[in-house]
């Protein structure tokens, strides 16, 4: 497993705060996660409310334990209440059932962390998120082909716009 660095991941927030910043979004509250769930890099923007480190480790966490967005995880939560409930329970971290959580992989599709952001509607958080991962040279699912997601076994998100 390729290893992410402290300078990545908080180059990786800064991005997605940068990204905030040019969408003039809410402040945005931002941790990084390496594969195993262990928190690399955590970061609040001034005037982010509180509970925010919680929110946004239980999205990356919940990217990690799917292997697939928080998005995708509220999805599921959704179409089997009973599976989710389940896993919650046996879950060694949280999940929070949000968008905003997306897996952060290298070139190659290995999934090296996870980027849980919070602070704005869910669009936003994700939109912020991935501009963020690519901006240190990481890739989200949605970098890759849908070749590449069969081989792989990447489940992609439909294409996420600004709803504002």
């Amino acid at each position: 497993m390729r290893a992410m660095t402290m300078d990545q991941a908080l180059g990786i927030i800064q991005n997605t705060f940068a990204r905030a910043r040019e969408m003039r979004a809410h402040a945005l509250a931002a941790i990084v996660l390496d594969a195993g769930g262990q928190v690399r890099a955590f970061l609040k923007q001034d005037g982010a409310s509180i509970k925010r480190f919680e929110i946004a480790r239980g999205k990356a966490f919940a990217a990690l334990a799917m292997h697939r967005s928080s998005r995708q995880v509220l999805q599921k939560a959704r179409e089997k209440p009973l599976f989710m409930e389940t896993l919650r329970a046996i879950s060694d971290g949280p999940i929070f059932l949000e968008a905003g959580g997306q897996l952060i992989r290298d070139e190659h599709g290995e999934i090296v962390g996870a980027l849980g952001v919070t602070g704005d509607v869910n669009e936003v958080d994700d939109l912020c998120a991935m501009a963020g991962i690519r901006a240190v040279g990481f890739k989200c699912d949605s970098d890759f082909s849908d070749e590449e997601c069969r081989r792989l076994n990447i489940k992609k998100d439909a294409e996420i716009h600004d709803p504002r």
